[in-house]
């Protein structure tokens, strides 16, 4: 059974919303000049390239991917090996952004997040996001026992 969970976004919550600002922008430049392909094309990019981890329970790997335009995904298996980890961490992301006028947008985002760690207690990877710890406990349970991890 292969499970997937979507993590973040690449570039952020306001480099999501550019993105998406550049996206409608080129199709309206389009109209006057094909130059505004260049801008559909980056802003789709930056607007739907996101995060996100596969788990396949049967043969014990996980795959963190970066998911390109939003529908390509890349990234490298990792196999499951038996002094390997469970646990969760709390994770606090802050973005900032500077307007023209210097006045600074800072958002922050606090998550309880499931991560794999080695057998020396390293993180190797994030494999879900959570905003409520009782449901990050339910989950790290259920990936505890698909995976037959240690937490």
């Amino acid at each position: 059974m292969i499970i997937k969970n979507k993590l973040d976004k690449a570039f952020g919550p306001v480099g999501s919303s550019t993105g998406m600002f550049m996206f409608v922008g080129g199709i309206v430049a389009t109209y006057y000049s094909l130059i505004g392909i260049i801008l559909i094309i980056l802003g789709a990019f930056v607007w739907f390239t996101s995060t996100s981890t596969l788990l396949d329970t049967d043969n014990r790997k996980l795959k963190f991917l970066n998911n390109i335009f939003g529908i390509i995904p890349t990234g490298k298996w990792i196999d499951i090996k038996s002094g390997m980890k469970l646990g969760l961490k709390k994770s606090h992301t802050g973005y900032r952004t500077y307007s023209r006028s210097n006045r600074t947008l800072d958002i922050h985002i606090n998550d309880i997040r499931i991560v794999l760690f080695n057998d020396r207690k390293k993180q190797i990877m994030q494999i879900a996001k959570f905003n409520s710890l009782d449901s990050a406990k339910i989950k790290l349970e259920e990936y505890r026992k698909l995976l037959n991890l240690n937490i």
